[in-house]
């Protein structure tokens, strides 16, 4: 029998079925500050004061969202909010959408912590359907806590204003038909692409009545320099132990976010920490991770994700400590735009890099193509946005012949004779690869191209 829930989620899917599948359509983009938008960065406006309840968090678990195991493994841990994570970390299969939206069931009547919610992205379209998984997961996270006042959700990979534009107006007519007060479901903005970080202010902008916050996604932002820039001659990124935050243009987006943040309001979040402590030995780990939190600390960020319920004390410790930053100071927007493009450019990369980047791309797609969507590989958390940049570092290399130390060229031929010297050539985890390295645009996203898990199910 129909529920007035389901009748409810149909409605959504039904009113905005049409411009879901605009929001699909290729946008042409030049990495720039709009000048079109220009009077709008310049004016005076503020976000909407955050709940109460916002104000003293500094430590978020990400869970992802069909793993009960993990669940109450992060439950016992005691952060300060819990994100039921249905993008990053989450492999879409129909039986784990069906057990992520029962899991939010479980925490109904709690009251501690705070529930947030993750939704997939936008591009994706619920298994074996052509309706929106975002609206599907929004649909459920409503309705399993409609009897909260406040609900929080996550946006992930923003990229251009008229996708916030189709989030205020989704979230509007949520409420609508839920019977909730207006702005009552507030969010952040994960500001993870390279087009989101020069339209931060404009995304913030459209959703300034219920939008608390704005939150740094370390990899998938690299991933999508590589997307939009890689066809640049010579535009080749090093390996990932290099793309640390002390490089320029990693420290000018960070401190971006935290600028926009202080000047209209918002709350700048951390990324996610996700190193996997050695049992044996987890300080060097540890400290590791209380340097980047520190760091995102003294730039004005209020809170950050734990990828691991371990590394909550951690975490919180360090905001904890830190004093009240003030804000980076303003600049030029000439100067930012130059700063954010500033990517590091490799002239060569070590063959073991190549190896360890394609172990890394090939381990996490069986895992997703199998049902899991987090993997713990070498002492690090592997989720989606890692493989994104791994398969997109591999396109790049591949693309521009990028010479290895050994002194030849990282050719197709020798991309594939690395590829299968740790997996089948055959197996759906190579094939993956292999289509989205031996292309000549760089894929916008994995699971567009993917065998998906709900066709590995059948």
């Amino acid at each position: 029998m129909t529920t007035p829930e389901t009748t409810t989620h149909r409605t959504l899917q039904g009113l905005f079925a049409r411009r879901w599948q605009e929001l699909l359509a290729p946008v042409p983009w030049t990495p720039g500050f709009a000048s079109h938008s220009t009077a709008l960065r310049q004016s005076e406006w503020q976000v909407a004061s955050p709940p109460g309840e916002l104000r003293a968090r500094q430590v978020e678990q990400l869970v992802e969202a069909s793993d009960a195991g993990a669940l109450g493994q992060a439950l016992a841990a005691g952060p300060d909010a819990l994100i039921f994570d249905f993008d990053d970390t989450f492999s879409p299969t129909s039986a784990n959408v069906r057990a992520g939206h029962a899991n939010l069931g479980r925490l109904r009547g709690h009251t501690r912590p705070l529930v947030m919610m993750r939704p997939r992205p936008l591009y994706m379209r619920e298994p074996g359907s052509t309706d929106s998984a975002t609206v599907g997961d929004l649909a459920a996270f409503v309705e399993a806590f409609r009897e909260r006042e406040y609900l929080y959700v996550y946006i992930p990979k923003l990229e251009f204003p008229h996708e916030a534009e189709f989030w205020r107006d989704l979230l509007d007519e949520t409420e609508r038909q839920y019977g909730r007060a207006p702005n009552s479901i507030r969010v952040c903005l994960q500001i993870e692409t390279l087009p989101g970080a020069f339209h931060a202010e404009e995304l913030l902008y459209v959703l300034r009545e219920r939008a608390f916050g704005l939150n740094a996604g370390r990899w998938d932002y690299v991933f999508s320099a590589v997307k939009w820039l890689g066809r640049e001659e010579g535009f080749c990124l090093p390996e990932r132990a290099q793309l640390h935050m002390g490089q320029p243009s990693m420290r000018a987006y960070e401190e971006h976010l935290a600028r926009v943040c202080a000047r209209r309001g918002a709350q700048a979040i951390g990324g996610t920490a996700a190193l996997a402590p050695d049992p044996a030995d987890p300080e060097p780990a540890l400290a590791v991770v209380r340097a980047d939190k520190e760091r995102e600390a003294a730039r004005g960020y209020v809170a950050a994700w734990a990828g691991l319920p371990g590394l909550i004390p951690t975490v919180r410790a360090a905001f904890q400590a830190a004093p009240p930053a003030a804000p980076p100071p303003p600049l030029p927007e000439e100067e930012v735009a130059a700063g954010l493009l500033a990517f590091p450019r490799a002239e060569e990369v070590p063959l073991a890099a190549v190896r360890e980047v394609v172990g890394v791309a090939t381990s996490y797609f069986r895992a997703w193509l199998g049902g899991r969507g987090v993997i713990v590989r070498q002492g690090r958390v592997e989720d989606t946005a890692t493989a994104e940049l791994a398969r997109a570092q591999l396109w790049g290399w591949v693309h521009h012949r990028l010479p290895l130390d050994t002194g030849e060229a990282l050719t197709p031929e020798r991309f594939e004779e690395l590829l299968a010297e740790g997996a089948d050539p055959q197996e759906p985890a190579a094939r993956l690869l292999r289509a989205l390295v031996l292309t000549d645009t760089c894929p916008a996203f994995f699971p567009q191209v993917a065998r998906t898990p709900a066709e590995v199910e059948s």
